[in-house]
């Protein structure tokens, strides 16, 4: 993406996509879109095109991120929703303007009332309440990575996925494995 900014861990579901653009919550953490500018970005790669964005407009994006994420992670863990963040959800859903118009090639594409940020978190907020509510074929769940913990959403047929992104932690894990039993084995010699 742009230089001096870290990549963008993109995901096929948005709003938990949406929560990765904070990512090793439980170690050093990396904020993927520390500027308005990088929110546009992120929008833009996921045809939610927005015009600008300002610092609060930035902050309200980062409170939708995290009431997102405090949200699946309860409902991955099958607790009750945290009602904070179920407000945060339902208040920027209710608040953007935007429609599902279907594209000639037969996807489902979105178009912004107007080419601002709350129209663009209104669509991120609306793909939350179906992937939280359970009205979307899949399951949430969390990272097996003791570090990340993201919460994403499983599609597999098995649903037995253990990462968020097998590319970043499940390799990062699959190594720090292959390296410990080396290490055991070297000292057995």
């Amino acid at each position: 993406m742009r230089a001096g900014f870290p990549d963008f861990r993109l995901g096929n579901v948005l709003a938990t996509s949406f929560t990765g653009t904070l990512s090793e919550r439980f170690g050093d953490s990396v904020e993927r879109i520390p500027v308005p500018r990088r929110l546009i970005d992120w929008l833009a790669v996921y045809g939610l095109a927005v015009d600008s964005c300002t610092p609060e407009q930035l902050d309200l994006a980062r409170q939708l991120r995290e009431s997102i994420h405090a949200a699946a992670t309860s409902a991955a863990l099958r607790e009750t929703l945290p009602a904070a963040a179920v407000q945060v959800i339902g208040d920027r859903s209710v608040e953007g303007r935007a429609a599902a118009i279907l594209t000639p090639e037969g996807e489902r594409r979105w178009r912004l009332g107007s080419a601002s940020v709350e129209d663009a978190l209104g669509v991120i907020a609306a793909d939350a309440v179906d992937v939280i509510s359970g009205e979307r074929d899949g399951k949430l769940a969390l990272c097996a990575s003791p570090t990340c913990r993201a919460a994403f959403f499983d599609t597999s047929q098995s649903r037995t996925r253990k990462w968020c992104d097998m590319n970043t932690c499940g390799n990062r894990q699959k190594k720090a494995r292959f390296n410990a039993g080396r290490s055991r084995n070297e000292g057995t010699r």
